[in-house]
């Protein structure tokens, strides 16, 4: 739901709730009235705007013109492009199986208007359907005035005249309809005008807006280019082109291609990536230093081209006022060389899971990869060990108290005397995402008679029915 003038309104639903007569756009309490058990949540308008604009630009996989349409919807101008995917039907089915892939359901019509097309999307019978040339009249006429595009007024006052379908309005003359509706400006008020854009009357061309141009520079060579020297240069000015058009956009880069194209007609590339926006020239260029030499140039390169394949917004940054470097700024900067140098799999970063579990509260990730954006759990009321295992290793424990700390364990081959203990702190298993029979843990802080401190835990409690004896495990090490 979303804020209306007389309080929420129905902003989006899903296929169950509207089966129940809901209808978008409705005050929230007067569907309440029909679904006494309603669920309702806050919609994210801004966040569903950015999603859909996002999936417009991905479904240019099968045209360059696609626009999004409304709040649910896309539009995309196939023509000629539905030979490349075996036909038309071929073409829809694949649709379906990509947004499928996506976890999205999606209802998709081809027609030879947008009209037709958005009718058929969202009131059609079937989940897919084409509508052919000549045929958009009888494939519309079943279905009701709202197919038409038309505001909440408009159909209020079309089915108070018994005009509750597409057929009865179009048997109306024409004539009648005109001198009724010749007030109308907007389109959305003006049945005629929408039904002759839904039956071709009246064009409605696809405007699918200005694309912005691809984020690269090219350089042509008088001659072809051999030596990495000359290749250093040319870079140079690539990734002053570069920057300059992404500092225009707002923009910085996650992921650079540098790409010769040869005399013989053959490419080489090399790529950079970073572990956060950068349009840094200096910087740029230097990760590319020890990749130059992985160029194949043959018999020379004709043209070089620098290319962001991946970027990122990143706004005007300033550094101090004395000129020296931010520390952030720096150490992004020092990830991204060593990157370059050990390959992408030489340089981790730990990353929050959103799990109060510990071997599961972090992982270790690409400096690449994204800001995971997971709830983190508070931090801990006990402190940590300086060492986590990678996972927990069983040890033989003996104790005196069912529920109290070891007073010897044995582990990896070592007997160890606990001479002190803190604990124990109880960390109960995550049932949203685990069987029934895990059982808790409690963690205890102890000291060996040689002065070593561990983290260790009891597995279960003796009797809870989830299995037999507690088990003990080293989870950390302190010194």
């Amino acid at each position: 739901a979303r804020e209306g003038h007389h309080g929420p309104v129905i902003h989006a639903m899903n296929q169950a709730a509207a089966g129940l007569g809901l209808d978008r756009g409705a005050r929230v309490t007067d569907m309440r009235a029909l679904v006494p058990d309603l669920r309702v949540e806050a919609a994210e308008e801004e966040a569903d705007a950015k999603d859909l604009a996002a999936l417009a630009r991905w479904a240019r996989r099968w045209c360059p013109w696609t626009v999004v349409d409304g709040v649910d919807g896309l539009l995309l101008d196939t023509t000629g492009s539905d030979h490349l995917w075996g036909g038309e039907a071929e073409m829809l089915a694949g649709m379906r199986t990509a947004f499928a892939d996506l976890g999205l359901t999606a209802r998709i019509a081809a027609a030879p208007t947008v009209g037709a097309a958005w009718a058929l999307a969202r009131h059609g019978a079937e989940p897919l359907e084409i509508c052919a040339e000549g045929a958009v009249a009888t494939a519309l006429a079943p279905l009701p005035v709202t197919a038409l595009r038309l505001g909440g007024d408009t159909v209020t006052l079309l089915t108070r005249l018994g005009l509750k379908t597409v057929g009865a309005l179009a048997d109306l003359p024409r004539d009648a309809l005109i001198r009724r509706f010749r007030q109308a400006n907007a389109p959305e008020n003006n049945p005629v005008l929408r039904l002759d854009q839904a039956t071709g009357r009246a064009g409605e061309p696809l405007d699918p807006g200005a694309h912005a141009p691809p984020l690269r520079a090219l350089r042509r060579m008088v001659e072809p280019i051999c030596e990495v020297e000359s290749v250093s240069y040319v870079l140079d000015d690539l990734a002053r082109e570069l920057c300059a058009g992404m500092e225009a956009r707002f923009l910085g880069a996650r992921r650079l291609v540098l790409t010769g194209y040869r005399a013989d007609g053959g490419t080489s590339s090399v790529e950079v990536g970073m572990s956060r926006a950068s349009r840094d020239p200096a910087h740029l260029t230097r990760l590319f230093r020890d990749r130059l030499e992985r160029l194949e140039a043959g018999y020379g390169f004709d043209i070089l081209t620098l290319e962001a394949p991946k970027s990122e917004e990143l706004g005007a940054v300033q550094r101090h006022l004395t000129g020296a470097e931010e520390d952030a700024i720096g150490l992004a900067e020092l990830v991204d060389r060593l990157a370059a140098k050990l390959g992408p799999g030489g340089v981790r970063r730990p990353a929050p899971q959103g799990s109060h579990i510990p071997e599961r509260a972090d992982a270790l990730v690409s400096p690449e990869a994204p800001q995971a954006g997971v709830r983190v759990p508070p931090p801990a009321a006990l402190p940590r060990p300086l060492r986590l295992l990678a996972r927990p290793e069983e040890a033989r424990a003996l104790y005196t108290v069912p529920d109290g700390p070891p007073v010897q364990f044995v582990w990896r081959r070592q007997t160890h005397r606990v001479t002190r203990s803190e604990g124990p702190e109880r960390i109960a298993p995550e049932w949203w995402r685990e069987a029934s029979t895990v059982r808790l843990r409690d963690y205890f802080r102890i000291e060996d008679s040689e002065g070593r401190r561990y983290w260790i835990f009891r597995e279960g409690l003796p009797e809870d029915g989830r299995g037999g004896p507690p088990r003990w495990f080293v989870h950390g090490i302190d010194a």
